[in-house]
């Protein structure tokens, strides 16, 4: 494998970073990436080999005219990819401002001051209901697993590469 581009990881969601890793992985300039070229691609942008299953998920999208990933399809591919992974980034830094004890988990008590600070003005008798409602395996807290499904809830997540 080539090694990562300096700061390819960094600016991984912009055009240029694409096209720069979709140019050195078609290095012979035929202008699509082969299934290889584009598994190396994803490991060049974000340090991350992608699965078998979602490789082939990626693949069956490809048009049978094609003989690979086209540039746009990749840079549309790995967007979502960056916006994905963005957002997880995003809703882990929100839990833990949440968990403010560090332990990996929110109680009743530390939703409720949560709840409390974000919606003054819901009536009380609302907190208990959405606390379990989001504590899916009904454990009494809340997990980052749990507080995950609860922000992405009702949000498109059929991006071929909404893994993270």
């Amino acid at each position: 494998l080539p090694a990562p581009l300096p700061g390819t990881q960094r600016k991984a969601g912009t055009a240029t970073a694409a096209k720069q890793v979709f140019e050195v992985c078609d290095d012979d300039n035929k202008g699509y990436l082969s299934r290889e070229e584009f598994k190396v691609a994803v490991v060049l942008l974000f340090s991350y080999k992608p699965s078998k299953v979602e490789v082939d998920a990626v693949m069956s999208s490809v048009k049978p005219e094609n003989s690979g990933i086209l540039f746009e399809k990749f840079l549309d591919l790995m967007s979502a990819r960056k916006a994905a992974q963005l957002y997880n980034s995003e809703t882990w830094q929100i839990f833990t401002a949440f968990d403010v004890q560090s332990r990996g988990f929110l109680t009743f008590e530390d939703f409720k001051k949560t709840f409390n600070s974000v919606s003054s003005k819901l009536p009380e008798s609302v907190i208990p209901e959405a606390f379990r409602e989001v504590d899916q395996d009904s454990d009494g807290c809340i997990s980052f697993k749990d507080f995950e499904s609860a922000m992405k809830y009702g949000q498109d997540e059929g991006s071929l590469l909404y893994f993270a």
